[in-house]
């Protein structure tokens, strides 16, 4: 009896191929709602509060004992230990128990009271680029409400009419509207960029497993036979139930974090489902192409796995892709997951409308095609499999 071929029969094939094996439930549902599921609890209250930090009091007087109490009302940051030198603070910091630690140098009263401008010092472990900066913001604050009340302290003894200080110490008062996040809630900027740039990194993962798996194993003929020897229909059919589920698992996501965490969202909840759709498929594209391109297993998994960490970095979640060096900067744009978060933002944040978000629309389309530019190439190696370990 002769087996059946073509579009159905591919997509049965890799259905079964699916089912066989529990990593494809792994990387398809656990790790992408794992993570989620980890970063929506981590900035639950919006900030990540509480970071453990010390204090390094040299001078034990009166006014260091205020600046050390100052830091403990911090919001963003827990004084966890007083240590007595420099070097055991340093050594709590590298071995991970704090973040960062603040010094009151010896004589500091004596000093600030007596117009001698003492140092204040303190040391954020950058190394962890959140904590650290929460920590440096944290002793900032401090630091300049320290100076401000030794000079107000200086100039009450002085003469100086207290209600005349005040403007002295901040002669411009400072208005600030937040656009887009009044809240100063993290969770609704941080959560979504670290959300789908690890949805990003699976869907290419398991798109790049997909397609090399069959060259590995010397079963790529056979896929390319079911397929009745067309290497579109044998990448649509293999692609195809990993995208629905990939979109399935797009939109839990968005759900929990529209309808359960109560996210922002000021403009059309179709647009961003919309391009959620497409952030998908031009995930497996991007995937597609470098397979296209590398049709081996090992580099082709080294090359979305390092792609696919470094989105983290340029795509401009964490720093402004305007700053970046140039030959930095250029790689921002070949990410698919940097235009759908564009798009969410604008949406969720500044309801912009879909006119604003068009040509990041447009360029998670033009993946697609890209895709298609290599396809013989793929075509040959499947059909003379050649695994290289």
């Amino acid at each position: 009896m002769k087996s059946s071929t073509g579009f159905k029969a591919t997509v049965r094939r890799e259905i079964n191929r699916m089912t066989s094996r529990k990593m494809y439930l792994f990387g398809i549902f656990i790790a992408p709602i794992a993570i989620a599921l980890f970063f929506m609890a981590l900035l639950d209250r919006g900030l990540p509060l509480q970071t453990p930090v010390a204090v390094v009091d040299l001078d034990h007087s009166q006014m260091s004992r205020t600046v050390s109490r100052s830091i403990a009302a911090e919001e963003v940051v827990k004084l966890v230990e007083y240590d007595e030198s420099f070097t055991a603070a340093m050594d709590r910091v590298r071995s991970g128990e704090i973040y960062g630690f603040f010094v009151i140098p010896e004589n500091f009263e004596a000093d600030a009271l007596g117009g001698r401008t003492p140092t204040l010092e303190f040391y954020s472990n950058m190394t962890y680029f959140v904590p650290g900066t929460f920590v440096f913001k944290g002793f900032k604050t401090v630091t300049v409400a320290t100076s401000a009340g030794v000079i107000k302290t200086t100039l009450v003894d002085l003469g100086v009419d207290p209600q005349q200080i005040a403007p002295l110490l901040q002669p411009v008062s400072i208005d600030v509207h937040m656009i887009g996040n009044p809240w100063m809630n993290y969770n609704y900027y941080l959560s979504p960029s670290f959300i789908f740039g690890a949805l990003a990194l699976m869907i290419m993962l398991m798109t790049v497993y997909a397609i090399t798996i069959e060259i590995k194993q010397g079963t790529s003929p056979e896929w390319i036979a079911t397929a009745g020897g067309r290497m579109s229909t044998a990448l649509i059919g293999k692609l195809l139930p990993y995208t629905v589920l990939y979109i399935i698992v797009a939109f839990g996501i968005l759900a929990a974090m529209f309808g359960f965490r109560h996210f922002p969202l000021n403009g059309s909840l179709g647009l961003i489902l919309f391009a959620a759709v497409l952030f998908v498929l031009a995930s497996q594209a991007f995937a597609v192409f470098v397979t296209t391109v590398v049709p081996n297993p090992r580099l082709a998994f080294s090359i979305v796995a390092l792609i696919g960490i470094l989105t983290f970095s340029f795509a401009g979640f964490s720093f402004p892709v305007e700053k970046m060096y140039g030959a930095i900067a250029i790689f921002s744009y070949i990410v698919p997951v940097r235009y759908f978060f564009l798009i969410y933002i604008n949406e969720t944040l500044f309801n912009a409308g879909a006119w604003y978000s068009r040509w990041y629309l447009v360029a998670l389309v033009a993946f697609i095609p890209v895709a298609t530019l290599l396809v013989g190439r793929l075509k040959k190696a499947c059909l003379h499999p050649v695994y290289v370990p």
